[in-house]
């Protein structure tokens, strides 16, 4: 019998983009929808500069905390909430997306959008996490288990709208990312 081995990685760029823009990506409700936010951040490699032309995703749970099962993410149907949503950084690395804030899906559990970042370059997607700001956070186990400098790389900032996150691919003030088996 023969031994059948895995293709190796090979990187997801330069022509990632391809197939994965659709118009609207990045507002996961419409602007002006009540409770609607700004989430926004940029996305830096490992000596601080900007990455142009990074992919963003995230998933989410809806205002009240339910994990949405909606279809239509690429239609984008009307009064549907699909908690899913994709942007692009900018020549200065730049991403946003227009969303409600998540709620957490149980008592005492933290708030938080799961985020896939793509990027030419990379091997692999990276998963990490972006956690809303507030009292919950001290009594994650996760984040327990995180210096004080580690986790501060996971947990969003409230700025006037919404909130702001930056993601450090590599270096010095790395985001902490989740590895999957």
């Amino acid at each position: 019998m023969t031994k059948l081995y895995p293709t190796a990685d090979q990187t997801v760029g330069p022509y990632y983009a391809i197939g994965m823009a659709f118009d609207g990506s990045e507002q996961i409700v419409p602007a002006g929808t009540p409770g609607a936010i700004v989430l926004s951040g940029y996305v830096y490699d490992g000596n601080g500069a900007p990455v142009p032309d990074a992919v963003v995703e995230i998933w989410q749970t809806d205002a009240a905390g339910n994990i949405p099962t909606e279809t239509g993410s690429i239609v984008r149907k009307a009064d549907s909430f699909s908690g899913f949503g994709r942007s692009g950084s900018d020549e200065e690395g730049h991403y946003e997306f227009t969303t409600l804030l998540p709620a957490p899906t149980a008592e005492g559990k933290p708030a938080f959008f799961a985020v896939i970042v793509f990027a030419r370059g990379l091997l692999a997607r990276l998963h990490t996490r972006i956690y809303v700001p507030g009292p919950a956070l001290e009594g994650d186990a996760f984040l327990s288990g995180l210096t004080p400098e580690r986790r501060a790389t996971l947990i969003a900032t409230e700025v006037p709208g919404g909130l702001r996150h930056d993601i450090h691919l590599q270096g010095e003030k790395e985001t902490v990312f989740l590895a999957f088996n």
